[in-house]
């Protein structure tokens, strides 16, 4: 049997601070680490009540579930998922977690309490919540930026790329129309620059959130077919695109991009043969395969080919076609989407990008119907009239010059509330276009739904965004309305107008 002073001396050099009390709550013992913790002298606290331990707001409370803890007496720990503090003598409050153990003595009941500082603890966890809540508040800054910059950066592209398209039309001096050609190319690469680094920016803010759902991939090969085409025939190349059958389970909008990404990243690198997109089905994925006759990778270079500004064989400061943030892009979509992408390549004779896809087994979603073929405007009869709404002045001057050189009557607005009041003017309209994002909180669905409720649920309209959030990807689908994405050209623009209005 052990002795009084083994005892004493196993908890003096206990780790934790002990305190034991009698029924009364009247302290027996205190250890040295206890002592040391709170700054007592061991009189100072023999003898005395345990709630001089405690701070006041405490003791009221202590009295209760002390009287219930002899009642039901068990080894287990005090206040759980409460806060607790011991009162130091120089007045300090030190966060504690608390042990509770029963212990028999001669019939009488004592109370071991093992006291465990959580200073540091405590300390770390308010670092990490502060850093937590920092982090939240940088993220939801740079959502805000990022919707910002996608709307205002885009806005004077915008507004450049129509004026372009206006000057194109009516300039017909040979030096003149050869500077706007090359003016359009300089807007063109602003542009895809200015896309590619916020849809970088975008993905490493968390501000893309995947929509997961069973798709077709046939549709979206179709789309890459109509894409990519005339690019690839422009560079004397055989485009083969061979439309799988089979769902897949993914984001269809994000896929999409994987893939415009990949099939444009091997004509720019392929400089005669073919380009192909196809599908090879496995158990339980599809592989979709992106393979080219190109320039090829060599083994070297494969580990920097994710890099932003990488290009293959494309030495620092030399021309660039491009600016080498496709793959980027891209690596990002797979990590974010969870899919596994591989690359193999041969340096001279091609490279394959496999792109593994779960296979889908829910309800296929259609895709948005694609634009018709852009049909002339019939010049002889009444020209058509479009409401023009958006609310940046130098967008709103350059569309409406576009549309009035084409031929169109135009009537435009800042607003709704003014897009509704030019409408109760107008004697019809036949087309509306509308900006997205709009003042004081209003979007281009208002608009639309506002001039339908008067011109007629038939109207057709297009929606310009640069917004390519999963708001955008999420907007009911609408044949009467097209969407387009800023910067738009001019020839764009008025394509869709056409289709529009010959469908």
């Amino acid at each position: 049997m052990l002795s009084q002073e083994m005892l004493s001396s196993a908890l003096q050099s206990a780790p934790d601070a002990i305190v034991i009390v009698d029924a009364s709550g009247r302290i027996l013992f205190a250890n040295r680490q206890l002592l040391a913790l709170l700054g007592y002298e061991y009189d100072e606290v023999r003898g005395q009540a345990i709630e001089m331990l405690l701070p006041e707001r405490f003791r009221p409370r202590h009295l209760g579930h002390r009287s219930e803890y002899a009642e039901n007496a068990r080894v287990r720990p005090m206040g759980v998922d409460l806060d607790l503090f011991a009162l130091a003598k120089d007045g300090r409050e030190v966060p504690v977690e608390i042990s509770l153990s029963p212990i028999e003595d001669a019939g009488r009941l004592l109370v071991a309490a093992a006291l465990r500082d959580v200073t540091e603890r405590k300390k770390i966890q308010t670092e990490l919540r502060d850093a937590r809540e920092a982090a939240e508040r940088a993220n939801q800054a740079k959502s805000r930026f990022l919707a910002t910059a996608s709307h205002d950066l885009r806005q004077p592209l915008q507004a450049l790329a129509l004026l372009n398209g206006t000057l194109r039309r009516v300039v017909q001096e040979p030096d003149a129309r050869e500077a706007l050609a090359h003016q359009a190319q300089a807007i063109e690469a602003m542009s895809k620059l200015l896309n590619a680094l916020l849809d970088i920016s975008k993905l490493e803010s968390g501000a893309v959130r995947p929509d997961p759902t069973d798709f077709a991939m046939a549709a979206l090969f179709e789309e890459m077919r109509n894409e990519f085409a005339s690019l690839a025939e422009a560079k004397g190349l055989e485009l083969r695109i061979s439309a799988p059958s089979g769902l897949v389970h993914s984001d269809r909008s994000l896929v999409g991009q994987i893939l415009r990404n990949l099939v444009s990243n091997a004509i720019k690198y392929t400089r005669h043969g073919f380009v192909e997109l196809r599908a090879l089905m496995h158990s339980s994925a599809m592989h979709i395969e992106v393979i080219d006759s190109g320039v090829g990778i060599a083994p070297d270079q494969l580990p920097y080919i994710y890099d932003e500004f990488y290009q293959v064989g494309v030495a620092t400061n030399a021309f660039r076609e491009g600016y080498g943030l496709g793959l980027s892009i891209v690596a990002r979509l797979v990590r974010l989407l969870g899919l596994h992408l591989a690359v193999r390549s041969e340096l001279g004779r091609g490279s394959t990008f496999d792109l593994e896809l779960p296979l889908g087994s829910g309800t296929t979603i259609t895709p948005a119907a694609s634009p018709v073929a852009a049909q002339a405007v019939d010049r002889q009869a009444a020209a058509p009239q479009v409401l023009l709404v958006d609310d940046d002045p130098g967008v709103r001057s350059a569309t409406t010059m576009l549309l009035k050189v084409e031929g169109y009557r135009v009537v435009s607005a800042s607003s709704l509330q003014e897009a509704v009041e030019r409408l109760a003017e107008m004697p019809g309209v036949d087309l509306l276009v509308t900006d997205y994002h709009l003042q004081n909180g209003s979007t281009g669905l208002d608009v639309i739904n506002a001039v339908r409720t008067t011109a007629g649920e038939g109207l057709k309209a297009v929606l310009v965004t640069g917004d390519t959030s999963s708001t955008i990807r999420g907007l009911p689908s609408d044949e009467r309305i097209r969407l387009a994405s800023k910067p738009i050209d001019a020839d764009e623009l008025l394509g869709l107008i056409k289709a529009l209005l010959a469908s």
